[in-house]
This record gives C-alpha cells, sequence and structure tokens, in this order.
C-alpha cells in the first residue's frame, strides 16, 4: 500500500517580467571605439543620449545610475591603455558608458524549477505553529543560463504554505576576491587537469604559499605579455578562471531576498549555476551557517562549488576539491558526525554515496551505499538534497531514473552515527509525476533540491518537468514506519 501524499495546490512559475542589467562586453578593440566614440561626444549630444535612458531604466532597476558607474568602472584597465582618466569624465559621459556595456536580462524567463528549502534565520514576529523557510531555485532565462533565485514562504501550523509575493526588482551582488589562496589546494581543484602541466608549475614556482588575488592577476597579464602564441596564452588565462572560481559576494542590506540572484560570475559558471542544494548547518559551537553545493557549467566541464553564508546577504563561494569531488550531486549533511564533515554524492553518476572528511572543502574515499535497485529506479539514483536528521535515522530523500527517462522522488533512512548503513529504503517512489507535472521543457521529471520537518510532517519542494515548482507533504511518522516495516522484511 502507498503512502499518502499531499500535494499542494501551489506552483511557482517562471516570470519573464523580471530583470536584471548585466554587463556586457564583446572584447577590447570593440570595446575602445565604443568609449572613444563617447569620448568625442560634445556635453549636449552626452546628455540627449543618456537622460531618457536614466528615466526610462529608473522604473525598472534598483539605483539603475549605480549599476551603469559600476559597469564603467570595469572598464578601468582599457581607459589605463587608451591614456584617459576616467575619473575626469563628467558623470554624465561615465553614465553613458556604461550603458553600452550593459544588457538587461531576464533570469527566469525560461524556467524556475529544482527547489531547496532551508528554515530561515528570521523567526520573528510568527504564530505559534508557524515557520518561515528560504526556497532557493534554479531559475533559467535567456540561453538556458541557470542561477540561483530565492523565495521567502511561510508553514503554517496545518502545513499549508503561502509563498510571498516577489519584489518589483532584482538585484546584482557585489563581487569581492579578498580571501587569500593555499596554493597546495589551488592547484588541486578538479578543472586544474585541464590546464598545461608547465603553465602550473611555472606559475606554482612564482607563488607564496599564501597569495592574493591581484598578485596572482598581475603575474598571469605579465606572462600573457611575453607569448603571442593564443594557445599558451589560454593556459595561463586558465590559471586566472582557477582564482576567479573563489569569490565573494554582498548585496545590498537595502534588498527584499527575492531581490537577490547569485548569478553566474566566474568563467568556470559561464553556462550555469545548476542545482543548489541547501543546508542548514550546525556548527560545533551551536552557531548555525547556511551552506549550499551547486554545480558550475562552463559549457563542457562541470566542477563542484560551495556556497557559505549567516545570513543571506553575504557570500563565499570556492571549489570543492579530491578526487572525491567529481560529478554532481554533493549534499552536506546539517551536522559532523564523529567529529568529521559528510557529503552524500553521485561520484560516478550512477550510485550514491557518503564521504567523510576533515576539510569542508576537501573530499576522497567515497562509499558506495546504493545502486540501481528497483524498477523506478533502474537507469540512475542520485540524492534530492541534504539528509534530514530525526532520532530514527537520517532520511535521505533521493531521485531514480526509470522507463522513459522519468524520474520520480525515493525515500531511505540512514543510520544516525553511521550513515554508510542503510536502515530501509522505499521499494515504491514516494512521488511519481502525474499527468498535470508531465509536460514541460523535459518531460516526466520530478526533482527536489532539499526539504524540511515542520510540525510531524515532510515538507518536499519539487520541480516539476524543469520547467516549475510546486510541494507536496507526507505523514514524518507513516514515512518512518514504513521504512522501518519494509527494512524488517526484507
Amino acid at each position: 500500500m502507498r503512502l499518502s501524499i499531499e500535494r499542494k495546490n501551489i506552483k511557482v512559475y517562471p516570470d519573464a517580467k523580471r530583470v536584471i542589467a548585466r554587463f556586457f562586453f564583446n572584447g577590447d578593440e570593440r570595446a575602445k571605439k565604443v568609449i572613444q566614440k563617447v569620448i568625442d561626444m560634445n556635453d549636449q549630444e552626452v546628455f540627449s543620449i543618456i537622460s531618457p535612458i536614466l528615466q526610462e531604466y529608473s522604473k525598472r532597476h534598483r539605483n539603475i545610475t549605480k549599476v551603469l558607474y559600476r559597469h564603467c568602472n570595469r572598464l578601468k584597465s582599457l581607459f589605463a591603455e587608451m591614456d584617459v582618466d576616467h575619473e575626469l569624465l563628467s558623470s554624465y559621459r561615465r553614465l553613458l558608458i556604461g550603458s553600452y556595456f550593459t544588457h538587461e536580462y531576464s533570469i527566469e524567463s525560461a524556467a524556475f524549477f529544482n527547489p531547496s528549502m532551508v528554515e530561515a534565520p528570521d523567526q520573528t514576529e510568527l504564530e505559534e505553529g508557524q515557520k518561515r523557510v528560504i526556497i532557493s531555485f534554479r531559475a533559467v532565462g535567456e540561453g538556458h543560463i541557470s542561477s540561483i533565485a530565492f523565495r521567502t514562504a511561510l508553514l503554517d501550523r496545518d502545513h499549508s504554505i503561502s509563498v510571498v509575493t516577489v519584489g518589483n526588482h532584482v538585484d546584482e551582488a557585489e563581487i569581492v576576491h579578498s580571501a587569500p589562496y593555499e596554493k597546495r589546494l589551488f592547484f588541486n581543484n578538479a578543472f586544474s587537469g585541464e590546464i598545461d602541466e608547465r603553465i602550473s608549475k611555472e606559475v606554482g614556482e612564482e607563488l607564496e604559499e599564501y597569495f592574493d588575488y591581484n598578485y596572482l592577476k598581475k603575474l598571469i597579464l605579465e606572462k600573457k605579455k611575453k607569448h603571442a602564441d593564443e594557445s599558451i596564452r589560454l593556459e595561463y588565462e586558465k590559471v586566472l578562471w582557477l582564482a576567479d572560481s573563489y569569490y565573494e559576494i554582498s548585496f545590498s542590506l537595502d534588498t527584499d531576498i527575492s531581490d537577490r540572484v547569485i548569478f553566474p560570475i566566474s568563467e568556470f559558471e559561464r553556462k550555469g549555476i545548476e542545482d543548489a542544494r541547501f543546508v542548514r548547518f550546525t556548527e560545533d559551537d551551536g552557531n548555525i551557517v547556511y551552506f549550499a553545493t551547486y554545480t558550475a557549467y562552463d559549457g563542457e566541464i562541470i566542477v563542484p562549488k560551495l556556497l557559505k553564508t549567516y545570513d543571506f546577504y553575504n557570500f563565499n563561494i570556492m571549489p570543492l576539491y579530491g578526487a572525491g569531488a567529481q560529478n554532481k550531486n554533493f549534499a552536506l549533511f546539517p551536522r559532523k558526525i564523529n567529529g568529521k564533515f559528510v557529503m552524500a554524492s553521485r561520484n560516478d553518476g550512477w550510485n550514491n554515496y557518503i564521504m567523510y572528511s576533515d576539510n569542508i572543502n576537501l573530499w576522497e574515499n567515497p562509499v558506495k551505499i546504493q545502486q540501481p535497485k528497483y524498477p523506478w529506479e533502474l537507469v540512475q539514483v542520485g540524492n534530492c538534497g541534504s539528509p534530514i536528521e530525526t532520532e530514527y535515522g537520517w532520511l535521505l530523500l533521493t531521485h531514480g531514473v526509470g522507463p522513459m527517462r522519468r524520474y520520480c522522488i525515493g525515500v531511505s533512512l540512514l543510520q544516525l552515527d553511521d550513515p554508510t548503513v542503510e536502515i530501509g529504503h522505499l521499494e515504491e517512489p514516494l512521488l511519481i509525476p502525474n499527468k498535470e507535472e508531465r509536460e514541460g521543457y523535459v518531460p516526466n521529471v520530478l526533482y527536489s533540491c532539499g526539504s524540511v520537518i515542520h510540525n510531524g510532517e515532510l515538507i518536499i519542494p519539487y520541480g516539476l518537468s524543469d520547467y516549475c515548482s510546486s510541494f507536496a507533504s507526507v505523514n514524518l511518522n507513516a514515512l518512518l514506519d514504513k521504512l522501518y516495516n519494509q527494512s524488517s522484511s526484507a
């Protein structure tokens, strides 16, 4: 007998009206020509072009002048090559230059799916039995580029869900490269094997044990100037791409969380940030921090990355390292086990694994815990977000791929002190795409990146057919009983 699943009558759809002002660049020489054209304009001509732009786009973006100034400032190296002191240019001229290097991008025009849900840091001003949650989504826009978008929702005492209306604007974070790099780990990244070994060795010999981004960038630019061969120059550039995969981002404190979008920033991410799995992590001292694992994609290579935040305003982003940091589907456990960080993973693309580590960035020696077993999951299994702790074991939601490439959601129960031991595994899927959920960009797919327990119910946000998202719930005790009964009869 199948468990009783309540599908909530809520769907979160993509919104093509939510646009962000992105920096646009089409190469040094073409950019210089644009800059020179604006410099050659007289003041009246500059004002006549920029004034209507400011009036029109101020209604569509928060502080559009700040955005245009920022995009103009990103051209500083070109101004220097042109012997132009851009600080001496009038404010309107700088704004106009910035506008030529800005374009609007609709972050969620194509799809809004694969949600991950965590308890929000702020639980004030709620009634008894309510819980405020933050939901991250994979938002897909022009060019099928994925980013991370957020919504706030309220879980009621009776497990109903209300998603808070989104704001009118979208905000892009300020990017900071401030953290020092450790050379030993820097060249141990999964991508570093794509860099010519001679170039890696040459650059590494000129770096201290710890170095900063600006020093590395200066070193790489100097080495590139010495070579006319574009293939060699590209190898040096790859080292800088590797550095660009570490960064900090910061959002303005006057933004709503629905305004904040984590957009691809580094070269590794230029084709998208996929399937963030957020987890509310309890540190050894009891403090709470939020982590998320996600997949960075450049069109050819995938790189697993880790995101860290305490407040959802400021984020640290870094790659994952080691032989275990391969493929996709990394999901961090919400606390250490036996003094070590623990990660669920799908290292080979087909089976589920568990890894332990003393270092949250470095992962080795994955242990296989599950492989496709039942008809609905024979093609592939993976996790659907971070495991959830119960007094009886770790609940691990899984996805299974079966006939006709149909994705279903299942559940396993892992031992608390040793999650490599599986206590129970539902023989049947918990959620199967129904008639209303089968149609979309990628048909027949249900997929989740993280669930929560609330008032004795497991609340599951899920993407349907890679287009939009919805929610379902199941009684926790009934689910645990089913898992235990199937494990005892196995």
